[in-house]
């Protein structure tokens, strides 16, 4: 699978689609212009790193319905509309639907290029915490139920005294299960393992 961050510009205006694919790859970054929904459904695999450019109104299958089906398959690739003056109530609606902008026509350049940039960063940020997660989890698995709960518990921010009182157990017991905890998560500390629980919660 081609990992590099791409650009996927889906517009019916073929000038527009022109400008578009000019101005972006003007400044090094990979391009993949389609004239519909369709078109894009027909040729894009999830998975694939980048964003989406995308007109609220084509024939056939809209902006938003595009966006609605992906949101359907899971799809986490971030969204920016462009939308002409009269859609801008379609926009919002968009964002609501989880799209990270909407730009306005006639647009700036910088504008655009500066929300591709962040939109590319988004991506970048939630694939490694989806690696992440997968690691952790990973981790997790290897806890035995009551390093679990010990692992809960010192997350919550109580005690050895309060997790043995709660457990039934001696403090020594439990600080033997936190030292196994720390080892299994491979945490060099409690404020790391206190993140890789905010992580696995999918808080974070």
């Amino acid at each position: 699978m081609n990992s590099e961050p791409t650009v996927f510009v889906v517009d019916d205006d073929q000038p527009m689609r022109n400008s578009l694919k000019w101005l972006i790859e003007s400044i090094g970054m990979k391009v993949k212009t389609y004239d519909s929904a369709d078109e894009f459904l027909n040729n894009y695999y999830p998975g694939r790193a980048g964003c989406l450019l995308l007109d609220v109104r084509m024939p056939g299958m809209s902006g938003l319905d595009l966006q609605v089906h992906l949101a359907r398959q899971d799809s986490r690739l971030p969204v920016i509309i462009i939308t002409g003056h009269g859609d801008v109530a379609m926009a919002v609606k968009a964002m609501k639907a989880g799209a990270v902008d909407f730009i306005e026509k006639p647009f700036h350049d910088e504008e655009l290029l500066g929300s591709i940039r962040n939109a590319l960063d988004y991506d970048e940020q939630q694939r490694s915490l989806q690696s992440q997660r997968a690691e952790i989890a990973a981790r997790l698995v290897e806890l035995t139920p009551r390093e679990h709960e010990v692992m809960e518990m010192v997350t919550d921010g109580k005690a050895n005294k309060e997790i043995a009182t709660a457990l039934g157990v001696s403090a020594k017991t439990v600080e033997a299960h936190r030292a196994r905890v720390m080892d299994k998560m491979r945490a060099s500390s409690l404020a790391e393992l206190v993140r890789m629980a905010l992580i696995a919660g999918g808080d974070v």
